[in-house]
């Protein structure tokens, strides 16, 4: 396992990390989930990420649980959670959203299901346009002087508004946002590439980027033409998922995924893997969030960190240009 700090701070955090969402607490058994947890650590992972939002809860009671019965050791690993969609089936105006209650609410909620005294990162799951920035700054500030939190995030936050969160923070002397949590992949990666790029250097921003896969589409188990779609996107429930994804047909999206696929092929590499490879290119990547159903799935992804060694620059055009 390769370790890279987060941003410009102290913290580092395994390349590839280990996240529950659509998994844990739903699809998984529990006693898989033990089973992904342990592989995940004794391969070096040391960051599983999780939210509220995840399974209504159970995600984060789970992985919890999982971790506590493996008797990880605490100083060995980083446990993340996310507030704003709430963890209530049906959530009333002050069960969710990035209120100073709620913010507080959920963060001591999230401590009580992880079963931990506090959460190494914790993110601001999306921007709330009905509270004010400054408000969500002073309450994870509060959390952070409190000890329930150490490092504050934000995922797939525009990037102004990560700005404006430095600047109340800078004003008033309180903790910034470290790290932003975003979708990046082969067909999704304009805002870790180019929106986010001046807030590298200039707020020594991280990242924590998940869906390296985008939810099926580039591990090249479908075939396009057919308008067949990975097993993900096709279960009951799964059309809000299936809509983000796929898009707009005039996206072409299935087609640049199968058009990857096939470039893979010839180079003679696992599609999955050559994509998380890829991620793992960027050095503002601070950490790649896998998720996993199977152990026998995520150890075929663990290899990308060994194909990333392997790849050379003339590959990774024909990569480029198979998806351009």
């Amino acid at each position: 396992m390769r370790y890279r700090r987060l941003g410009t701070s102290g913290l580092q955090l395994s390349a590839l990390s280990f996240g529950a969402w659509l998994t844990f607490g739903n699809q998984v058994p529990r006693g898989e989930c033990r089973n992904l947890v342990a592989a995940a650590w004794d391969h070096g992972i040391t960051f599983f990420d999780n939210a509220e939002g995840y399974a209504s809860g159970e995600a984060e009671k789970v992985m919890g649980d999982v971790i506590a019965d493996l008797r990880l050791p605490r100083d060995g690993y980083c446990v993340s959670s996310k507030v704003f969609f709430g963890s209530a089936q049906d959530p009333r105006p002050t069960q969710r959203g990035l209120s100073r209650k709620h913010v507080h609410d959920a963060c001591h909620a999230a401590l009580r299901r992880l079963r931990v005294d506090a959460l190494d990162l914790y993110f601001c799951h999306r921007p709330d346009p009905d509270t004010p920035v400054e408000e969500t700054v002073w309450a994870m500030d509060a959390l952070i002087r409190q000890g329930k939190v150490l490092y504050w995030g934000t995922s797939e936050w525009p990037a102004q508004l990560i700005r404006e969160a430095h600047r109340v923070a800078r004003a008033h002397h309180l903790h910034p946002p470290t790290m932003e949590q975003p979708q990046y992949n082969l067909l999704h990666r304009e805002r870790v590439e180019l929106e986010y790029a001046p807030l590298y250097a200039e707020l020594g921003l991280g990242t924590t980027t998940f869906s390296p896969l985008a939810s099926g589409l580039l591990t090249g188990k479908y075939a396009a033409q057919n308008a067949e779609e990975p097993a993900r996107l096709e279960r009951e429930g799964m059309s809000w998922l299936r809509r983000i994804v796929v898009g707009d047909p005039g996206e072409r999206r299935l087609e640049r995924a199968r058009r990857f696929a096939e470039a893979a092929r010839m180079l003679g590499h696992p599609p999955a893997t050559l994509a998380i490879a890829w991620c793992l290119r960027n050095p503002h990547v601070s950490s790649v969030i896998l998720g996993a159903s199977r152990v026998e799935q995520l150890l075929e992804n663990l290899q990308a960190l060994e194909l990333l060694e392997r790849v050379g620059d003339t590959e990774w055009q024909q990569v480029e240009a198979a998806v351009a």
